[in-house]
């Protein structure tokens, strides 16, 4: 299993808040690159298109309040992966939150998913910051 670990953001929001808006699919579309295409969501399930990569589903396994989203791959997908999402209270108006993407990639997939899915985490953690604090929500 290979671990992709995005980096600590801190948000200017309480982790009830963030865990309620990471606990529905529909808001998961919010924090997607451009590069992902045809997202459909039913807030318990997605799936959706990763531009020349693959089809991806994903569905809600567990969910801690306020610290941990446990979501795991579903349907047909290139390979078996999770996402897990883990917040930490700060203070009532501010939390930080991580994000883990774990896959089972063969030493070729891994070689050529490496950097993409480096970035993707990231950038879903970055926009995560950004949607939560926006107030647009």
């Amino acid at each position: 299993m290979s671990t992709f670990t995005s980096e600590q953001v801190a948000i200017e929001r309480s982790d009830a808040f963030v865990f309620g808006f990471l606990s529905d699919f529909n808001n998961f579309q919010k924090l997607m690159p451009p590069q992902v295409t045809d997202w459909k969501s039913d807030g318990e399930s997605c799936s959706f298109t990763i531009q020349n990569m693959a089809t991806l589903g994903m569905r809600y396994k567990t969910k801690t309040p306020n610290s941990h989203i446990f979501i795991s791959s579903e349907g047909r997908v290139p390979f078996e992966f999770n996402l897990q999402c883990y917040m930490s209270h700060v203070s009532d108006h501010s939390c930080n939150a991580r994000l883990e993407f774990n896959a089972e990639l063969n030493p070729m997939m891994l070689m050529l998913a490496a950097k993409p899915l480096s970035n993707f985490i990231n950038i879903l953690a970055v926009k995560l910051k950004e949607y939560c604090e926006s107030g647009n929500i």
